[in-house]
C-alpha cells in the first residue's frame, strides 16, 4: 500500500526542482545579454512560484536545509535578467554557488522522502504478508 500524500509531496518536490532548473537556465541567458521582456516575464514568474511552493512545502515539511533564508536571499539577488546581466563575473559565480547549493540541498531532501516512500512501500508489502486471515 502506498502513501498517496508522501506520493503527491514527491512529485510537488519534483515539480519544484523543475522550477529551479528554470531559475538556472534564466541566469545562464543572461550571460548572453541578449534577454527580452517575455524573458524577463518568465524568469518573474518561475521566481514567483519557487517562493510560493517553498511555503508550501516548508508548510508539510521541516527542512534543516536549505532553508527559507537561503532561498529569499537568492531570490532577492536576482531581482531581473537585466541586473543579473549587469552582475560582474565574480558575483555571477557566487549567485550561480549558490543556486547550486540550494539545488542540490532540494534533491537532498527529494532523496530522503524516497526513501522513506520505499520504507512505506515495503512495511505494507510486509504486513500484507503477515496478516491474519478472520
Amino acid at each position: 500500500m502506498r502513501d498517496k500524500k508522501l506520493d503527491q509531496l514527491i512529485q510537488q518536490l519534483e515539480t519544484y526542482l523543475e522550477c529551479w532548473k528554470q531559475f538556472n537556465r534564466f541566469i545562464n541567458l543572461t550571460r548572453t545579454r541578449k534577454c527580452g521582456p517575455e524573458d524577463e516575464q518568465q524568469f518573474l514568474e518561475v521566481k514567483s512560484v519557487i517562493v510560493q511552493e517553498l511555503e508550501l512545502i516548508l508548510s508539510i515539511i521541516e527542512s534543516g536545509t536549505p532553508t527559507r533564508e537561503d532561498t529569499h536571499a537568492l531570490i532577492a539577488s536576482a531581482p531581473s535578467l537585466r541586473a543579473v546581466s549587469e552582475l560582474n563575473d565574480q558575483s555571477l559565480r557566487a549567485l550561480e554557488t549558490q543556486w547550486h547549493k540550494i539545488y542540490i540541498g532540494w534533491h537532498s531532501v527529494a532523496g530522503q522522502l524516497k526513501v522513506r516512500q520505499r520504507e512505506t512501500a515495503g512495511k505494507s508489502a510486509f504486513t500484507a504478508m503477515f496478516r491474519k486471515k478472520s
